[in-house]
């Protein structure tokens, strides 16, 4: 670490691509509800370490950070005594691993809501997620893991283009993870969270998240201050916050031990089970395309209310006047399904609409938007296209050995400040957008 002091912050300057410091868009807001077993009493164990990522293009950030304030915090104190008294860790391990912790000022300042109302724009960003740095990094990924992938399609019913295309919205395969400290990062907004009308709600969200990294850190023994992700703590190739790494993640390599962080294996196993446990459905689709006519047009305006969670039946709609654009759809038989209206705005443009069901929902439960969501989707097709036109056999998505795609150059990281947010009652993971509600 280098930098110097101004006032009481000290600049800590990391290279990073801005991508890596602000990609709340593709960053996942996996929930704080899960809840860890009792381990036995030991100090903190160092075992490995995490390389900082390299820099794009010579791209810059400075972290605004200040040493040692939480060394003897009051909250933090107590914080450390409810952490012995549950989980049985060492007072003193604790006590000397928080006089190490510095304060994220930037990570603060990324976490505030936009001074200005922000635009939303789904044409500017379906265009950043939809590259084609993107798709042949995921053209490659799938190449590279198409037995992995079948697998966690087989024991999870989530087919390989979902999983895909989360991986590629998230971190573009692991190539931009994030270089804030995280145990930085989550100890400032555990404690340090700005002044929000939900600060509370997050306050209590990051500390969850911070008392499930120290328990998951120790158990693995993994140094927690070697750990970088994202400035709201978010870690590995999915994005994973700490309550979902004990939630969901899961060992697919079969070495004993869950790394987000280098196993393809273990991001796609943990993805996949993540969807499952929150909702997928396998062999259902994920959207349906509306009709362009005016009145299926305007049905879907009047419909559209934000709502994630499918709640209209489909029955209601059509009875309203409302067309599909679905060739070969029964819908007496999907009459009774429950959607919801997808509204995808364009200053300057007519805003688009489909309908979402289920499988839609589960997107939306990593992260909190529809423009997530259905870039997601939607990028996840594009790379099955390109893996289909050079399948081989009758396995969708089996790829027989082909020429490696064109080299993805750099690509200009989207910058899309977003705050963080949580969904009403228990939130599963959930993020919501960067330029979504």
């Amino acid at each position: 670490m280098t930098g110097q002091y101004a006032s009481p912050t000290l600049t800590r300057r990391r290279l990073a691509v801005l991508a890596a410091v602000t990609f709340g868009a593709a960053m996942s807001w996996q929930a704080a509800d899960a809840q860890s077993a009792r381990p036995a009493k030991h100090a903190i164990h160092v075992a490995q370490a995490q390389a900082p990522q390299s820099a794009q293009s010579g791209a810059t950030f400075e972290e605004e950070i200040i040493p040692q304030r939480y060394a003897d915090n009051a909250d933090v104190n107590a914080f450390i005594d409810d952490m012995v008294a549950r989980y049985d860790f060492d007072p003193a391990a604790l006590h000397a691993l928080f006089a190490r912790v510095s304060y994220s000022a930037t990570a603060v300042k990324l976490v505030m809501p936009a001074p200005k109302p922000f635009i939303k724009n789904w044409q500017v960003y379906q265009a950043r997620f939809l590259d084609p740095v993107r798709i042949n990094a995921g053209v490659k990924f799938w190449r590279e893991n198409r037995a992995t992938l079948q697998r966690a399609y087989e024991q999870f019913g989530v087919p390989p283009e979902v999983v895909v295309g989360i991986l590629g919205v998230e971190t573009i395969y692991g190539r931009y993870m994030g270089n804030f400290r995280v145990l930085d990062a989550l100890t400032t907004l555990a404690f340090d969270y700005p002044n929000t009308p939900n600060r509370a709600d997050r306050e209590m969200t990051f500390r969850k998240n911070l008392e499930d990294y120290l328990v998951w850190t120790r158990d693995a023994q993994i140094d927690p201050t070697t750990v970088l992700g994202s400035y709201t703590g978010a870690i590995g190739i999915p994005q994973f916050l700490p309550s979902s790494i004990v939630k969901y993640a899961v060992d697919y390599e079969g070495n004993k031990h869950v790394d987000l962080r280098e196993s393809a294996a273990d991001a796609i196993g943990s993805v996949a089970n993540y969807l499952k446990e929150n909702g997928w459905e396998n062999g259902r689709p994920v959207v349906w395309h509306i009709a362009r006519d005016a009145g299926s047009i305007g049905i879907a305006q009047a419909a559209a209310d934000g709502q994630p969670e499918p709640h209209w039946p489909l029955a209601q709609l059509l009875r309203a006047g409302m067309l599909l654009d679905e060739p070969g759809l029964d819908m007496t038989a999907e009459a009774s399904t429950p959607v919801t209206v997808i509204d995808l705005p364009t200053p300057a443009q007519p805003t688009e609409y489909m309908l979402g069901l289920q499988n839609f929902y589960a997107l939306t439960r990593y992260n909190r938007s529809f423009f997530y969501a259905l870039a997601v989707y939607e990028l996840g097709q594009r790379i099955k296209a390109r893996v289909d036109a050079e399948t081989v056999g009758t396995k969708p998505g089996a790829l027989a050995p082909a020429a490696a795609p064109a080299q993805a150059s750099a690509a200009a990281p989207a910058f899309l400040p977003s705050e963080p947010a949580v969904a009403p009652a228990a939130p599963s993971a959930g993020q919501p957008p960067p330029q979504q509600q």
